[in-house]
């Protein structure tokens, strides 16, 4: 990474060192253009081909993503900067299933350290291109920034599964998410 685009990137990191999340979906920036940064699919971070490895630095932009129709990017109240992923912003690397009095909790964690509850507002969505294919499936995060559930979490989602009207699935804050393709896909 140039030494000119590492201070650049610094300076954003400086500006949002906040502990919570900014307001990114308030913020109405008069300047769009594009970065040459990008989230693989396995949650890397590059940024001019360089994997940023600095993991606050990446916490701090995760928490300016915004999506805008198909595109992501980093959100500050001046400039809104269009970024590539590859697949989703985050990835969910661990579950846990809490006992509640009413419903079992699946808190995920993602590869940034983000907590999330699968509930109504944050589903777990599985997507198949046809039906006999591998699953695709995810949790929403925030807003429309979603995490690709990795295989291993996948799969120990699978043997919490149960079956109900015909689709198997898990149960989390009293909904029932399908992890199964439906039969009309």
């Amino acid at each position: 990474m140039s030494e000119s685009g590492m201070s650049y990137l610094t300076a954003i990191v400086d500006a949002l060192s906040t502990r919570s999340l900014p307001p990114v979906n308030s913020w109405q920036p008069d300047i769009t253009r594009d970065i040459d940064m990008r989230i693989a699919r396995n949650g890397d971070w590059f940024y001019e081909g360089s994997r940023i490895d600095r993991s606050r630095m990446v916490r701090l932009f995760s928490s300016v993503l915004r999506m805008d129709g198909d595109d992501t990017y980093l959100v500050t109240p001046q400039e809104r900067l269009r970024i590539v992923v590859e697949d989703a912003p985050f990835t969910a690397v661990l579950v846990e299933r809490r006992r509640e009095a009413t419903s079992p909790e699946l808190v995920f964690t993602t590869n940034l350290g983000e907590q999330v509850v699968a509930d109504e507002q944050h589903p777990i969505q599985v997507r198949y291109e046809r039906p006999d294919d591998e699953p695709a499936p995810y949790v929403l995060v925030r807003d429309r920034l979603q995490a690709l559930i990795s295989r291993a979490v996948f799969l120990e989602l699978a043997t919490m599964a149960e079956e109900r009207d015909g689709r198997l699935g898990v149960l989390s804050c009293g909904c029932f998410m399908p992890l199964d393709a439906a039969a009309d896909e």
